[in-house]
Parts: C-alpha cells; structure tokens; sequence
C-alpha cells in the first residue's frame, strides 16, 4: 500500500495554493482515510498523515476540529503533531478531550499548555489519569478553586513537597478542599496535621466521617493534638496562693489588663482566674466551671464586660487551651470575629446571669 500516493491527487498543489475550502475538504478526507485504518498504520505512516494534517485542520470550521480532537483523544498512535497543535487551541471544546485523556502529550507539551492556557484548559487537564509533581505544581500555582479541587481529588496526580504545602494554604480557606486532600491516600502524617492545623472544627469532624476506615485512628491523633477541646480540668485546684498574689495586686493599684496578660502569656491558671474573679465580680469556683469547659465564649463574654483587648482574650483562650495545644487558626479567627460582635449589653446580661445563680 503506498499512502503517500493514495491520499489526494495534487495534495501538495492544495496545502500551498489551495483556498481555505480546498483545503478543508482535502483535511477532512485525509482525517477520514487516516481514522479508518489507523489501527493498522506504522509509525512512518502516522507521520505521513502527521505531516499533512498540521497544514490543513487549521483551515477546517470548528465543529470539524472538535470532532477529530474527540476521535484522536484516545488513540495511542494518534499524530503527535497534530495533538500538540489541537491541544494548544484556545477554544477548550477543541483543546479538552486531548487534555484530558490523550497519551501522545508528552509532559512538557502539557507543562507548557499548563503556563500559557486559562482556566478551562487547566480544569481539562486535572482529569488526566496520570499527573507528574511538575503538572500539579502548575496547576495548583495558577489554577482557580474548581482546577484545584478537581486536581487534588485525582487518585492518579503526584504533589511534590511544595505543592503539597500550596495546596494545604489553600485548603485553609476551603472547607472542600480539605475534605478532597484529607482523603488521599498519599497524604503523609506531617501534612494531614499541618491540613487539620488550618482547618475548623466543623470540617475536621466531616473529614473523620468521610475518610477511610484505616485513616480514622490517625485524624483522632490529629483532632486530639489540635483541636479547642481544652486539656483535662485538674480538680482540687488550690487558689489560695493566686488570691493573695491577687490581693496584693490589689492593694498596690496594680490589678489590670496588663498583669492579666502576663498571668495569662505565663500559662499561670490560677492567677489568671483570680484576676478575672477580681475584675468581674463573679466567683472563682463559676469562673474556672465556666472557662474549663468545651467553649471559649465565656472567655469573651468576660472579655467584653472588662473591655479587655483582643490580645488579652487571645491569650485566656490559648491558656485555656493548654501549654501542648496547638489552636487552629480558623478557629482563632473564628473567637476574633465573634469577639468584635458581641454587644457590651448582651454580656453584661450574661454575667449578671451568672452572679445571680452562684448567689442562689
């Protein structure tokens, strides 16, 4: 069979001379020829057609290019030239199925597309099979939430180290992004903490249900290590000596936020409850009740009454917490947010309340 002199009689004449019509026509007669039998062409025949066709698709509609781009997708000896060509179209209903699933595009072809192209193009891309470290460096470093998202819930994508690292940033600001990478199976100790680390409460609770059984016993570790629940309540504490270091606060006109903030900043339990007892009015046994338990509202409600500074409720909720504790930043966010809203009257409301029952 001799392909080259059964393909168009006066071809060479059409792609140099040829109108754009003549040369649409020959493309979609070769496009034809070569799809029938590319299941039996050798090497040197693809590139026959290869050479052919990068001159003459271009000069075909879209519907057309569309079409061959779907056909070519899945072919393995599909012609590499004429893939790279299609691929790097703008319009990514021509440039998506080859993106997505095309083995002959070569990695740096892809790396290159990754750069250059939008949104669209990335987004086809994540879907590959198979993703290199260097393609999903890319793609989380340009691409939007969706091209994120989709590449990161690709079993078949590689992160590299600082892709990972990119991908847990953003993830902090992405409750689905944090479900999608707590999930992979390649995601190591260090990152699933550093992951959890930037993650609230309500999502590490929703990754603990969706993830895999054998996961489970890890995110416990994790949630344990990080999360607000504070450390165990010592019972029995002896406030005695806080009360008279308190006293002789007191009495030296010393007792204020900024002895607070140092009692607080040293991890000193008893002497920062003291103080708060002191400033508030309310009884050191409510108060350690209170602030011991699983939220840090009472913190900011006293917080309020005693128009503390946000650092100085900063450091009562870290001191709850513990000296071990690492708190989640959303989480910190979260109290900050809270904290500014919450009205002077409605917390005055709440530690009258509290004075009132510890009186009864």
């Amino acid at each position: 069979m001799t392909i080259a002199g059964s393909l168009i009689p006066g071809l060479d004449e059409i792609v140099r001379n040829g109108d754009p019509e003549r040369r649409a026509e020959a493309a979609r007669r070769i496009t034809e020829l070569f799809l029938l039998g590319a299941a039996n062409f050798r090497p040197d025949h693809v590139e026959l057609f290869d050479g052919v066709l990068v001159g003459l698709v271009p000069h075909t509609e879209l519907a057309l290019r569309a079409d061959l781009a779907e056909r070519l997708s899945d072919l393995e000896n599909a012609p590499r030239g004429l893939v790279g060509q299609l691929a790097r179209e703008d319009d990514i209903a021509i440039a998506g199925p080859l993106l997505r699933r095309s083995p002959v595009i070569d990695e740096q072809a892809l790396i290159e597309i990754a750069r250059l192209k939008g949104q669209g193009h990335l987004l086809a891309m994540s879907e590959r099979p198979t993703l290199t470290a260097d393609i999903t460096d890319v793609i989380v470093r340009r691409g939007d939430r969706e091209v994120v998202r989709r590449a990161a819930a690709n079993a078949g994508a590689l992160f590299s180290g600082s892709g990972y690292s990119a991908l847990i940033k953003r993830a902090g600001h992405d409750g689905v992004l944090t479900l999608t990478v707590g999930q992979r199976d390649d995601l190591s100790a260090p990152l699933l903490k550093d992951l959890l680390a930037g993650s609230a409460d309500i999502v590490r609770r929703r990754l603990l249900e969706v993830v895999k059984p054998g996961r489970q016993a890890a995110i416990r570790q994790v949630i344990s290590e990080l999360s607000g629940a504070p450390e165990p309540v010592e019972r029995g504490r002896d406030f005695a000596p806080a009360q008279r270091t308190i006293l002789a606060l007191h009495n030296a006109g010393e007792l204020n936020e900024a002895a607070l903030l140092g009692f607080a900043k040293a991890h000193k339990y008893e002497e920062s409850i003291a103080a708060l007892s002191a400033l508030t009015g309310v009884k050191i046994a409510t108060l350690d009740r209170l602030i011991a338990g699983e939220r840090y509202d009472p913190i900011l409600i006293v917080g309020k009454v005693i128009d503390l500074q946000w650092a100085t409720v900063r450091a009562l909720i870290l001191l709850r917490l513990g000296p071990s504790r690492v708190p989640s930043p959303v989480d910190i966010e979260s109290a900050r947010v809270n904290f500014a809203r919450l009205m002077p009257s409605t917390a005055e409301r709440v530690v009258g309340f509290w004075q009132t029952r510890q009186s009864a």
